[in-house]
């Protein structure tokens, strides 16, 4: 009941910057945390970073921190990831999840949006 769509990936030179965008509709008033993992070539999907209701609780894996940062405005029902800084080791397919207050875990996920950072 809950929809999300990434978009703002693409092919970016290593130290730059991109911003994602996850759109969420349907039943958006049972969201309350969000979150962007990520799923590099060969390798198994990793959390990224995730955002409260209220944006007062952020949490970013150590690779993320400090050059990362997700952002969330409740009246548009978006999220965003602004990357700077990106390394090779960024590339990856992202994508956007979304939880319920006393969710367990992400129950809706999006298609996911390709980066990929050149050296």
């Amino acid at each position: 009941q809950v929809q999300l769509v990434e978009s703002g990936g693409g092919l970016v030179q290593a130290g730059g910057s991109l911003r994602l965008s996850c759109a969420a509709s349907g039943r958006t008033f049972s969201i309350y945390t969000m979150g962007w993992f990520r799923r590099p070539p060969g390798k198994a999907r990793e959390f990224v970073a995730s955002i409260n209701w209220s944006s007062d609780g952020t949490y970013y894996t150590d690779p993320a921190k400090g050059r990362f940062t997700i952002s969330r405005d409740n009246d548009k029902n978006t999220m965003y990831l602004q990357m700077n800084s990106l390394k090779p080791e960024d590339t990856a397919v992202y994508y956007c999840a979304a939880a319920g207050k006393f969710a367990r875990s992400y129950d809706y996920w999006g298609q996911g949006t390709q980066v990929t950072v050149s050296s």
